[in-house]
């Protein structure tokens, strides 16, 4: 493994849960573990794993619980154990908010296995939203939903002001010229008044510069703008 993974089991069957610790850290991962619902949930929040291998059937308080509290705050993956035949149990674990779940008895490699599709596709999922969202001083841009904020204070934007101030941060740090901004953001055919650049660099600063008194938008006099990351 490139990371070394943290695994959270919370199971009540003691002799069971010190196998699955002992397998897992011979593969590598780092584990804690949790013999009841309450427990398990309280170590997730100090422990913060990677995943969870979480028991159906838990004393104080249920897997299905301890999954539906964890899904409020976070998507780490989890995976529910369940005993065999417990159709109706699997599908509210999975109702909940399990990423996958696997029937006792179980072969470890299976639960390697379904252990490392689940981290697969979290971090796949997490690759796809850092590569969707440009930050700078605390000013965020999210390119799937086209939406601004700075701090977690949305910042409502014109359609030329988002693509002005996307072109600006994707190339952060970086000189632009009027004329490449106006290419870029009014197309090649743009006929108009050439400094409407500086209009629309105006409207940034006042609700962005301005409003949130942080320095992003830089003149280069005679030459461009550039958006500054320090």
């Amino acid at each position: 493994m490139d990371k070394k993974y943290k695994v959270l089991i919370v199971e009540d069957e003691v002799k069971l849960a010190r196998f699955v610790e002992l397998e897992l850290k011979h593969e590598g991962y780092d584990v804690v573990i949790a013999n009841d619902g309450r427990t398990g949930l309280d170590m997730y929040f100090s422990e913060k794993p990677d995943i969870i291998l979480l028991d159906l059937m838990l004393p104080q308080l249920s897997g299905i619980e301890v999954c539906r509290r964890i899904r409020k705050e976070s998507d780490v993956p989890i995976i529910m154990i369940t005993a065999k035949g417990e159709v109706m149990d699997t599908v509210t674990g999975l109702d909940s908010g399990a990423n996958d779940y696997i029937t006792k008895p179980f072969a470890i490699e299976e639960v390697f296995a379904r252990m490392r599709v689940a981290l697969r596709i979290i971090n796949q999922e997490k690759r796809e939203r850092d590569e969707n969202v440009l930050s700078i001083k605390g000013l965020t841009i999210d390119k799937s939903s086209r939406t601004v904020k700075f701090n977690d204070n949305v910042i409502e934007l014109t359609k030329r002001e988002y693509d002005l101030l996307l072109y600006l941060v994707t190339n952060k740090n970086i000189v632009i010229t009027r004329d490449q901004i106006l290419n870029k953001v009014w197309g090649y055919d743009y006929i108009g008044e050439t400094n409407v650049v500086d209009v629309y660099i105006r409207y940034l600063r006042t609700k962005i510069d301005d409003k949130y008194d942080v320095k992003i938008i830089y003149t280069i006099r005679g030459v461009g703008y550039y958006a500054k990351d320090e």
